[in-house]
């Protein structure tokens, strides 16, 4: 099952036909998408699914019906264990950006940590996860699929937010400051943390 983020709240892709509860349950291949994330960038569909039989197509079938970005993003450790954050548009959240024409996802990521944050001595570790969320530019809404990876550094200078993309300020949070940032913080980057084991 996916689960895909539209302004915080989930919207999840599912082959299973479940009972309304605290959700409402919609047929993929006939949804209007734009009016559905519109309802749900207002508030008024807190959570619902998305039902289409065939899991395996059932992405491809959602990509058909809203633009797709690709984007790579890292979740950095440096050599005391602390993780790199920046803070923009009022909230915490990671270093990612989108992938330029052919480039490998990996470069993607290690780049855009570098962009944002001036961090260099990059290296990959590990592939995490993938995201999922629904952001609008330009008045149109497309479906950002951020792949992230682990990655460490020997960096040992200060990080420095890249301003032109909004970044308020870059720092370096140790595990208890990092419990304290995810309250304000996006549903999906809280995903990966669950993932890591980092947080309780």
């Amino acid at each position: 099952m996916y689960k895909v983020f539209v302004n915080d709240k989930p919207l999840f892709l599912t082959n299973e036909i479940a009972k309304e509860t605290d959700f409402q349950i919609f047929l993929l291949e006939s949804i209007d998408i734009e009016q559905l994330i519109v309802k749900m960038f207002n508030n008024k569909i807190k959570k619902c699914y998305l039902y289409y039989p065939d899991e395996k197509v059932i992405f491809k079938k959602l990509k058909e019906k809203i633009p797709v970005q690709k984007a790579g993003g890292g979740l950095v450790y440096n050599k005391n264990g602390a993780v790199l954050f920046i803070f923009r548009n009022g909230k915490w959240d990671l270093p990612k950006g989108g992938k330029e024409k052919g480039e490998k996802m990996s470069y993607t990521a290690l780049r855009e940590v570098e962009e944002e944050t001036g961090v260099s001595k990059l290296m990959v570790t590990k592939k995490l996860q993938k995201t999922y969320h629904v952001f609008k530019r330009n008045g149109k809404y497309k479906l950002k699929i951020t792949h992230w990876f682990e990655m460490t550094t020997a960096f040992d200078g200060i990080p420095v937010g890249q301003l032109d993309e909004g970044i308020e300020k870059a720092a370096w949070l140790n595990p208890q400051e990092i419990s304290e940032a995810l309250k304000n913080s996006y549903e999906n980057i809280k995903l990966l943390f669950e993932e890591e084991k980092l947080v309780k």
